[in-house]
């Protein structure tokens, strides 16, 4: 993990924002793997750091995005530098969409409790 992940995970851990929203790092979703998950609101947040500026990174990182989406995933993406410099405002952009969604029922209903794999 990098510094900026490990900071953020330190401060997703636990119940982050109320009740039902226990994040997870490293996830597995289908073929990706997402830095951290919520799987009760089917929030992903990601970290990125420079190397996602790159033409082809980005490409893959839009098509990613695109496939999870289509498996009702939420997807907010910070670089290194924003959670270094300006972590408030992204455990608040976090938190707000946290707020936004309506928590999966555990088992979910969906998956039984599973993630559902992306189509």
């Amino acid at each position: 993990m990098t510094d900026a992940e490990k900071v953020l995970w330190k401060n997703l851990r636990g119940d982050f924002a109320g009740k039902g929203t226990h994040f997870r790092r490293q996830v597995a979703i289908g073929r990706y793997v997402a830095d951290f998950c919520c799987p009760g609101h089917k929030l992903i947040v990601e970290v990125d750091g420079p190397i996602h500026l790159q033409v082809e990174v980005h490409s893959h990182d839009r098509l990613r995005d695109e496939v999870l989406r289509a498996g009702g995933y939420r997807i907010l993406r910070f670089t290194n530098t924003e959670v270094s410099l300006e972590l408030k405002s992204v455990l608040q952009r976090i938190s707000t969409a946290l707020s936004a969604s309506t928590p999966t029922p555990v088992p979910s209903p969906q998956g039984g409790g599973k993630f559902m794999e992306p189509t």
